[in-house]
Order: C-alpha cells, then sequence, then structure tokens
C-alpha cells in the first residue's frame, strides 16, 4: 500500500471519528469533549489528509526518510488524541504520570512527524 493510501485512510478514519464525537457533543449538549474533538479533526482528518494529497502529488522518493514520516504521523497522531482524551478526561483509571508521559510522548511523535515533512518537502525537487 502507497503512503499516500495509508494517510488517507488513517485520515478517513479520524473524519469518522470527529464527526461522531462532534455530533455527540452536540446532542449532549456538553463541551468537554472540544480540544480532543479539535485535535481528532485538525491533525488527524487536517493534516493527515494533506500529506496524503502531498504523497501523492509530489510522488517523494520511498526512502527511509518517508516511511519513518508516515508511521510517526499515524502513531503520533492516534497516541496524542487518545493521551489527550485520558489525561485530560481521566475517563481509564490509570496512574497520573503514566497518562502524563503517553501524552507528552505521543505529541513528541507527532512533532516528530512535522519535522520530518519539513525535511522531504525540502529535499522534494518541484515538479
Amino acid at each position: 500500500m502507497s503512503h499516500s493510501k495509508k494517510l488517507l485512510i488513517a485520515a478517513a478514519a479520524f473524519g469518522v471519528l470527529g464527526t461522531f464525537m462532534g455530533g455527540h457533543m452536540a446532542g449532549a449538549g456538553s463541551p468537554a469533549l472540544r480540544p480532543v474533538h479539535a485535535h481528532i479533526l485538525v491533525v488527524g482528518w487536517l493534516s493527515l489528509f494533506v500529506w496524503s494529497i502531498y504523497y501523492k502529488v509530489y510522488r517523494p522518493k520511498l526512502s527511509l526518510l518517508t516511511t519513518l514520516h508516515v508511521w510517526t504521523a499515524i502513531i503520533g497522531t492516534i497516541g496524542l488524541t487518545s493521551g489527550m482524551y485520558v489525561f485530560m478526561l481521566d475517563t481509564i483509571p490509570l496512574p497520573d504520570l503514566f497518562s502524563l508521559l503517553y501524552y507528552i510522548i505521543s505529541g513528541s511523535v507527532l512533532m516528530l512527524s512535522f519535522f520530518l515533512f519539513f525535511i522531504i518537502a525540502l529535499k522534494t525537487p518541484d515538479e
């Protein structure tokens, strides 16, 4: 499966999750999930979708760098949004330190994916 397709499928999954979460918040009349919902849609849906389109349009060479980017993007997004949910809403009884570290480390993995993408964008020649 191409990098573009992996990112597109992940983006679609986050789009579905984000819209269901938004619908739930509207129906419940509670903004409790607002920060998680926003990150699911902005990082999960929008960023992953944009990267998917980038890989489809510019077709950078498959390399360790592009593979690392795709997997840090997907893993970091899953980790950040689920870590945010667990940490902010205290929904799962886990030690506070574990919840905080899971949230921070996942966010750091996602930041790495943005940095890797910056390098890829600089290295990709214009068409």
